[in-house]
Protein backbone atom coordinates (compact mmCIF):
# COMPACT_ATOMS: atom_id res chain seq x y z
CA UNK A 1 0.00 0.00 0.00
CA UNK A 2 2.83 2.12 1.08
CA UNK A 3 4.52 1.70 -2.10
CA UNK A 4 1.96 2.14 -4.28
CA UNK A 5 1.49 5.28 -2.21
CA UNK A 6 4.80 6.42 -3.18
CA UNK A 7 4.73 5.27 -6.71
CA UNK A 8 1.92 7.45 -7.04
CA UNK A 9 3.64 10.68 -5.87
CA UNK A 10 6.68 10.15 -8.09
CA UNK A 11 4.44 9.63 -10.98
CA UNK A 12 2.59 12.90 -10.06
CA UNK A 13 5.72 14.87 -9.30
CA UNK A 14 7.54 14.27 -12.42
CA UNK A 15 4.80 15.19 -14.59
CA UNK A 16 4.60 18.41 -12.31
CA UNK A 17 8.17 18.83 -13.61
CA UNK A 18 7.61 18.15 -17.22
CA UNK A 19 5.01 21.15 -17.58
CA UNK A 20 7.44 23.10 -15.54
CA UNK A 21 10.41 22.28 -18.21
CA UNK A 22 8.39 22.75 -21.27
CA UNK A 23 7.26 26.27 -20.09
CA UNK A 24 10.69 27.14 -18.74
CA UNK A 25 11.94 28.03 -22.63
CA UNK A 26 9.12 30.22 -22.97
CA UNK A 27 10.50 33.80 -23.40
CA UNK A 28 7.67 36.46 -21.99
CA UNK A 29 9.03 39.69 -24.48
CA UNK A 30 10.25 41.43 -21.22
CA UNK A 31 13.44 43.41 -21.08
CA UNK A 32 16.19 43.31 -23.55
CA UNK A 33 19.42 42.37 -24.54
CA UNK A 34 22.17 44.20 -22.96
CA UNK A 35 24.10 46.60 -25.06
CA UNK A 36 28.32 46.30 -25.75
CA UNK A 37 27.95 50.10 -24.26
CA UNK A 38 25.57 49.41 -21.31
CA UNK A 39 27.50 46.07 -20.36
CA UNK A 40 31.20 48.04 -20.25
CA UNK A 41 29.68 50.67 -18.27
CA UNK A 42 29.07 47.57 -15.24
CA UNK A 43 32.38 45.34 -16.45
CA UNK A 44 34.26 47.22 -13.85
CA UNK A 45 35.87 44.62 -12.12
CA UNK A 46 39.48 44.62 -11.74
CA UNK A 47 41.59 40.90 -11.39
CA UNK A 48 44.06 40.26 -9.14
CA UNK A 49 47.15 40.93 -12.18
CA UNK A 50 45.82 44.03 -12.50
CA UNK A 51 45.63 44.03 -16.27
CA UNK A 52 42.51 45.73 -16.53
CA UNK A 53 43.38 48.84 -13.87
CA UNK A 54 42.52 52.46 -15.61
CA UNK A 55 44.60 55.18 -16.19
CA UNK A 56 45.41 57.40 -13.50
CA UNK A 57 47.83 57.74 -10.80
CA UNK A 58 47.52 58.63 -6.96
CA UNK A 59 49.92 59.43 -3.84
CA UNK A 60 50.30 58.47 -0.41
CA UNK A 61 49.55 62.48 0.39
CA UNK A 62 46.64 62.73 -1.75
CA UNK A 63 45.39 59.42 -0.31
CA UNK A 64 45.70 61.00 3.30
CA UNK A 65 43.60 64.03 2.16
CA UNK A 66 41.04 61.65 0.52
CA UNK A 67 40.73 59.54 3.39
CA UNK A 68 39.95 61.98 5.93
CA UNK A 69 37.35 63.22 3.58
CA UNK A 70 35.46 60.14 2.54
CA UNK A 71 36.72 57.08 4.43
CA UNK A 72 37.37 58.04 7.98
CA UNK A 73 34.66 58.25 9.33
CA UNK A 74 33.39 54.32 9.25
CA UNK A 75 37.01 53.17 9.34
CA UNK A 76 38.83 55.87 11.70
CA UNK A 77 41.67 58.25 11.72
CA UNK A 78 44.13 56.22 10.62
CA UNK A 79 42.56 53.05 9.48
CA UNK A 80 42.29 51.68 12.93
CA UNK A 81 38.47 50.50 12.35
CA UNK A 82 34.74 52.30 14.04
CA UNK A 83 31.67 51.39 12.68
CA UNK A 84 33.40 50.05 9.22
CA UNK A 85 35.98 47.08 9.37
CA UNK A 86 39.93 48.24 10.30
CA UNK A 87 42.46 48.09 7.84
CA UNK A 88 45.48 47.88 9.47
CA UNK A 89 47.71 46.25 11.51
CA UNK A 90 46.36 42.28 12.40
CA UNK A 91 50.26 40.87 10.72
CA UNK A 92 51.06 37.72 12.51
CA UNK A 93 47.41 36.83 14.01
CA UNK A 94 46.08 35.02 10.66
CA UNK A 95 47.12 31.45 13.00
CA UNK A 96 45.77 32.85 16.30
CA UNK A 97 42.40 31.79 17.44
CA UNK A 98 41.11 35.54 17.34
CA UNK A 99 42.73 36.88 13.67
CA UNK A 100 42.33 40.37 12.74
CA UNK A 101 41.72 40.78 9.07
CA UNK A 102 43.24 43.69 7.17
CA UNK A 103 44.38 44.80 4.49
CA UNK A 104 47.69 44.21 5.57
CA UNK A 105 47.54 40.92 7.14
CA UNK A 106 44.92 39.19 5.16
CA UNK A 107 44.52 40.82 1.67
CA UNK A 108 46.05 38.58 -1.17
CA UNK A 109 46.21 41.17 -4.19
CA UNK A 110 46.83 44.81 -3.87
CA UNK A 111 44.73 45.30 -7.84
CA UNK A 112 41.80 43.65 -5.85
CA UNK A 113 42.01 46.78 -3.57
CA UNK A 114 41.69 49.65 -6.28
CA UNK A 115 38.52 47.47 -7.10
CA UNK A 116 37.15 47.18 -4.07
CA UNK A 117 37.62 50.55 -3.39
CA UNK A 118 36.14 51.74 -6.57
CA UNK A 119 32.86 49.83 -6.60
CA UNK A 120 31.87 49.90 -2.86
CA UNK A 121 33.22 53.18 -1.75
CA UNK A 122 32.61 54.76 0.19
CA UNK A 123 29.43 52.95 1.38
CA UNK A 124 27.09 56.10 1.07
CA UNK A 125 28.35 56.98 -2.67
CA UNK A 126 30.06 53.54 -4.15
CA UNK A 127 31.62 54.30 -7.77
CA UNK A 128 32.15 58.18 -6.52
CA UNK A 129 35.42 58.48 -6.22
CA UNK A 130 37.58 59.56 -9.56
CA UNK A 131 40.02 56.77 -10.70
CA UNK A 132 43.26 59.26 -8.89
CA UNK A 133 41.01 59.19 -6.09
CA UNK A 134 41.29 55.62 -5.94
CA UNK A 135 44.68 55.21 -6.76
CA UNK A 136 45.60 57.33 -3.59
CA UNK A 137 42.95 55.71 -1.16
CA UNK A 138 45.00 52.32 -2.20
CA UNK A 139 48.38 54.52 -1.57
CA UNK A 140 47.61 55.94 1.92
CA UNK A 141 45.69 52.25 2.36
CA UNK A 142 48.89 50.47 1.52
CA UNK A 143 51.01 52.79 3.13
CA UNK A 144 49.44 52.63 6.77
CA UNK A 145 50.13 48.83 6.66
CA UNK A 146 53.85 49.60 6.03
CA UNK A 147 53.53 48.18 2.32
CA UNK A 148 54.37 50.66 0.04
CA UNK A 149 56.60 53.79 1.28
CA UNK A 150 55.31 57.09 2.51
CA UNK A 151 56.01 58.71 -0.17
CA UNK A 152 54.72 56.40 -3.07
CA UNK A 153 52.31 57.46 -5.68
CA UNK A 154 50.64 54.15 -7.65
CA UNK A 155 49.41 53.49 -10.79
CA UNK A 156 48.60 50.23 -12.81
CA UNK A 157 51.71 49.09 -12.95
CA UNK A 158 53.10 49.88 -9.19
CA UNK A 159 50.44 48.74 -8.20
CA UNK A 160 49.60 45.89 -9.63
CA UNK A 161 53.83 44.79 -8.60
CA UNK A 162 52.88 45.28 -4.92
CA UNK A 163 53.64 41.80 -3.31
CA UNK A 164 51.12 41.59 -0.33
CA UNK A 165 52.21 39.76 2.54
CA UNK A 166 50.06 37.30 2.66
CA UNK A 167 49.70 36.51 -1.37
CA UNK A 168 51.33 33.27 -0.63
CA UNK A 169 48.91 32.37 2.47
CA UNK A 170 45.79 30.86 0.80
CA UNK A 171 45.14 27.39 -0.56
CA UNK A 172 44.40 27.35 -4.75
CA UNK A 173 41.62 25.54 -5.56
CA UNK A 174 42.66 23.05 -8.26
CA UNK A 175 39.26 22.75 -10.29
CA UNK A 176 39.23 24.74 -13.44
CA UNK A 177 37.44 27.92 -13.94
CA UNK A 178 34.23 27.61 -15.39
CA UNK A 179 32.46 29.87 -17.87
CA UNK A 180 28.68 29.80 -19.21
CA UNK A 181 29.35 30.92 -22.92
Amino acid sequence: MLRRKLKSALLAGAIAMLGVAVHAEERYGIGREATPAEIAGWNIDIGRDGATLPPGSGSVERGRTVFSEQCSACHGDSGQGGVGDRLVGGQGTLASPKPIRTVGSYWPYAPTLFDYIRRAMPQNAPQSLSNEDVYAVSAYILSLNGIVSANAVLDAKSLAAVKMPNRDGFVSDPRPDVHNR
